[in-house]
């Protein structure tokens, strides 16, 4: 038996369209775009159109052109924090976010930028008020989660983008929770930047991910080089993307996320969302008649992602997970997901939690091949 329950961290396994994808672009293509005139580095450049529209698409980006593909969320979230912030300038965030984004704004804080933590409660929510009663003259930036990677809170984008839209405030989202399963609109949701990794719910492959950025935002450059064209001079390219972009894309791995973001349109979000839902309800449930559990997170389905994470009274979640691993062949995450100021705001730090987060491949039967194996374990 072998059931994967850790999608939050990486989606296995993948649409069969993914991995021909993938291969397709190594075998057949072979090179990147702007590296040549010749066929195969056109088709390398239509490949990687294609993935930015489709992108666009996803999250109601009206220009694929400010679509910028990285090698993962983090590296996103790191372009978008140090392109944007300067020393002097104040920045809200939450006390939920993952260390790709709370530690990129740690060190911004220590190169002089003024950061303010929100509280969230022992949910793991926050709401716009907070956002709000934050704000200063000098607040250039609000940066959060929009679904806790720890307890699967769904954070109020719209009403946060309206607080921020409203002072003129820029507002950048961590989606590496939420992209592919949740509806993201980045215009009607007064999102600025927006940051999101392939290989999770996107269902694409591992080293891709991208950063949206709205119109009018101009970044500094993480990293400057070769963009394939504007190669007359030392300077950077000022268009987008290529200004953001140096060195050579990840064509495989993009065309793997096409593939990825084209089956989940086959599918439907919504469709997706649903059947995430009922397997986290499924979840709750049967964990809620298991002895010692503590669950955390929102109690309503609507305010929740596909993510589940509990404690059991006596048993430390490495040895739950270790067990569900050997005997039982189960994988889920333990320990602070990469998340300990969320572990320390829920009351979880230093041990943590187990996760289990299921994907769109996830059965009904792969949830109760869970609980029973939690049972067995708890009953020890």
């Amino acid at each position: 038996m072998s059931v994967y329950l850790d999608n939050a961290a990486t989606s296995f396994p993948k649409p069969d369209t993914v991995y021909q994808a993938v291969d397709h672009a190594l075998r057949e293509i072979g090179v990147g775009p702007g590296r040549g005139g010749y066929r195969r580095g056109l088709e390398a450049g239509r490949l990687i159109f294609r993935a930015r529209e489709a992108v666009a698409a996803l999250i109601g980006a009206g220009d694929s052109e400010r679509i910028v593909f990285t090698h993962s969320a983090t590296e996103s979230l790191n372009l978008a924090v140090s392109g944007l912030l300067r020393p002097g300038e104040h920045v809200i965030t939450t006390t939920m976010e993952h260390n790709s984004l709370a530690r990129p704004l740690h060190v911004a804080e220590q190169r002089g930028v003024d950061v303010t933590w929100l509280e969230a409660d022992g949910r793991g929510c926050i709401d716009s008020r907070q956002v709000a009663d934050a704000l200063r003259p000098a607040t250039r930036l609000v940066a959060l989660s929009h679904c806790s990677n720890v307890t699967g809170t769904i954070q109020p984008l719209a009403e946060i983008g309206a607080v921020t839209r409203g002072a003129g405030v820029f507002l950048l989202v961590d989606a590496a929770q939420s992209a592919g399963s949740l509806p993201i609109d980045v215009g009607e949701m007064s999102v600025d930047l927006l940051a999101a990794p392939g290989h999770k719910g996107l269902l694409g492959p591992q080293g891709t991910g991208f950063l949206y950025v709205a119109a009018g935002i101009e970044l500094t450059p993480l990293m400057v080089g070769g963009t394939g064209g504007h190669s007359s001079g030392l300077d950077q390219p000022t268009v987008m993307p290529e200004r953001l972009e140096s060195g050579t894309l990840n064509t495989p791995g993009i065309a793997g996320l096409l593939a990825g973001i084209e089956f989940i349109e086959s599918i439907g979000r919504a469709t997706i969302r649903s059947a995430e839902t009922a397997l986290v309800d499924q979840l709750v449930t049967g964990l809620g008649t298991t002895p010692g559990v503590t669950l955390y997170g929102p109690a309503e389905p609507e305010r929740r992602g596909s993510v589940v994470s509990f404690t059991v009274a006596g048993h430390d979640p490495s040895q739950i997970g270790f067990h569900l691993d050997r005997d039982f062949g189960i994988s889920v995450r333990v320990g602070l997901h990469c998340a300990p100021l969320a572990h320390q705001t829920i009351g979880t730090y230093p041990a943590g939690t187990v996760r289990v987060s299921p994907g769109w491949f996830t059965t009904a039967r792969d949830i109760d091949l869970f609980l029973q194996a939690l049972h067995t374990i708890v009953k020890r």
